[in-house]
């Protein structure tokens, strides 16, 4: 009788750590750990916000781009004109406008951009011109496609030019300081003035 109860005791001790193991087999079935391996998709999450930024650079570099048109607007109105001075006397302020014109349209620059204004002696072709009329003439700067000539006296009424030249060739000294800050106020990029340094730099200083 006492055998009995022992051996099935042996038995459920072996079934019991036999058991055990199995369980313990089961347990670390941290197989599932694999699971920390979705952590992976995680780590996908990450290039995913990641892309979306690219864009938002695209976008702000566009933002940029437009942003940089808008200053360049009025930096186009904003600056100076160029002076250009070149030394001849009051009979010669006029050849040296004439040779100056004659580089600017051989360089490429189209004879509507180009204004000529003398404060003292009518360049020819605008007392040519006057002949005919001041409609005549004034069509002629309204149409934009030659070189205009105006004398000092009525340069305010021309319109803006991206190129004016002053010949300082005579007139009184308030005429030519008026004639050169119109041309200031005249030229787009540049303005070539004609004329004797020491007085040019007297009037541009006083009157531009």
């Amino acid at each position: 009788m006492p055998l009995i109860p022992e051996e099935p005791q042996i038995h459920e001790s072996a079934q019991g750590p036999r058991a055990t193991p199995a369980s313990g087999r089961t347990a670390p079935t941290p197989r599932p750990v694999p699971g920390p391996r979705p952590a992976a998709p995680s780590r996908p999450g990450r290039p995913g916000p990641v892309r979306p930024a690219p864009p938002a650079q695209r976008t702000s570099r566009d933002g940029a781009t437009a942003a940089k048109p808008g200053p360049s607007a009025p930096v186009a109105s904003a600056p100076a004109p160029q002076i250009q001075l070149i030394p001849a006397s009051a009979q010669g302020a006029l050849d040296a406008a004439e040779e100056a014109v004659d580089l600017l349209l051989d360089s490429g620059r189209a004879p509507g951009d180009v204004l000529v204004i003398t404060t003292g002696e009518q360049h020819p072709w605008a007392t040519h011109e006057l002949s005919f009329g001041e409609a005549s003439y004034w069509a002629q700067h309204d149409a934009g496609d030659d070189v205009f000539y105006a004398d000092a006296a009525v340069a305010d009424r021309a319109g803006k030019r991206p190129v004016v030249v002053v010949a300082v060739n005579g007139g009184a000294e308030d005429l030519a300081a008026s004639a050169l800050s119109v041309a200031h106020a005249k030229a787009g990029a540049l303005l070539i003035v004609c004329g004797d340094p020491q007085r040019i730099n007297s009037v541009l200083g006083a009157g531009v």
